[in-house]
């Protein structure tokens, strides 16, 4: 029953979202190429060189005062485009997000940078999603913030990233509601929305005949509030942060969750709150789609398709349609 409702839904991602489901040893790999290549395709940078990663480090996007574009809705549909490609693309989550928040009136800074996302998306245009077959049925999130991340409103960034049997199934970035006043609360409200998100996906399983009896790990980077979620004491002085976020601790108790500490450097949802440098890019992509370096097959099938793609499109001129 579970496969074939796992080959229904597919079935359904692939006529609804053009998504193409290519299946591999290891499981099925979900690509949308198709639309990668009508990206870079209409964008005109066939023969731009590709770069590592998709924005730069430490830029100041929020903060243009260059000249507004002549033309926005090229912007806007070309960023349209790229949430569309995001939902087999983890790897460009923190992009969509910045680029996003410029639909309104777009500078020419924000029109290089969506470019030098193209420019990324030429260098994988086989990237996808690989669903595991030989994966156990359990879920693992990670969560992360970046404290105040928004010169403009200073609020912070809150992201998700939840694998089921090491696939990813749900990755989220998006700017807080509010205000927070130091990171611990940050990463308190990251933690809250995460949960959220892995009761809904715990009940969905449970619906579809998966066994969620045992606690469902969630990793954090920041002790704070690890230990603000683990111990009531701490939530008299903490009534500031809103009570809806308090029922973190009982999950806990009820044994749903369990907040686990890791290395900032081994934080997968670390690549969803800010712009990383080339090194540390490459690092998490590999992270995550192997699970801290448990495989890295997903990857390896991605420069495979991605060197059929140019070898095909030289003979068909890209008027193709994997």
């Amino acid at each position: 029953m579970i496969d074939y409702i796992i080959n229904l839904f597919l079935l359904v991602l692939e006529k609804s979202f053009q998504l193409k489901q290519r299946f591999v040893s290891l499981g099925s790999f979900l690509v949308k190429i198709c639309l990668t290549l009508d990206i870079i395709s209409e964008t005109g940078l066939l023969g731009a060189r590709p770069t590592t990663h998709p924005i730069e480090q430490n830029h100041q996007l929020a903060l243009a005062t260059g000249d507004f574009l002549t033309d926005p809705l090229r912007y806007r549909r070309l960023v349209g485009r790229i949430i569309y490609l995001g939902v087999t693309r983890p790897d460009i989550s923190y992009a969509i997000h910045t680029l996003s928040q410029f639909m309104h009136a777009p500078r020419i800074e924000h029109w290089e940078a969506a470019v030098r996302v193209v420019r990324y998306l030429k260098g994988n245009p086989g990237q996808g999603i690989l669903l595991r077959a030989d994966a156990e049925l359990t879920l693992t999130a990670w969560c992360d913030a970046d404290h105040a991340t928004c010169p403009l409103t200073r609020r912070s960034l809150t992201a998700w990233f939840i694998q089921l049997g090491g696939s990813p199934i749900s990755w989220k970035t998006r700017k807080q509601d509010t205000v927070s006043r130091s990171s611990a609360e940050a990463e308190y409200r990251s933690m809250a929305d995460t949960v959220s998100e892995i009761l809904w996906l715990r009940q969905l399983l449970i619906t579809l005949g998966v066994d969620c009896s045992s606690p469902i790990p969630l990793f954090c980077d920041n002790q704070s509030a690890i230990y603000l979620s683990a111990n009531p004491v701490f939530h008299e002085r903490t009534k500031h942060v809103g009570s809806d976020c308090h029922f973190i601790r009982d999950e806990i108790v009820r044994g749903v969750i369990a907040p686990q500490h890791v290395s900032t450097h081994l934080q997968l949802a670390d690549i969803f709150t800010k712009a990383l440098g080339r090194k540390e890019f490459v690092t998490s992509i590999l992270q995550l789609e192997g699970g801290i370096g448990e495989y890295r097959s997903s990857y390896v099938i991605s420069i495979f398709l991605s060197y059929s793609l140019v070898i095909t499109s030289l003979y068909l001129g890209l008027n193709i349609c994997i």
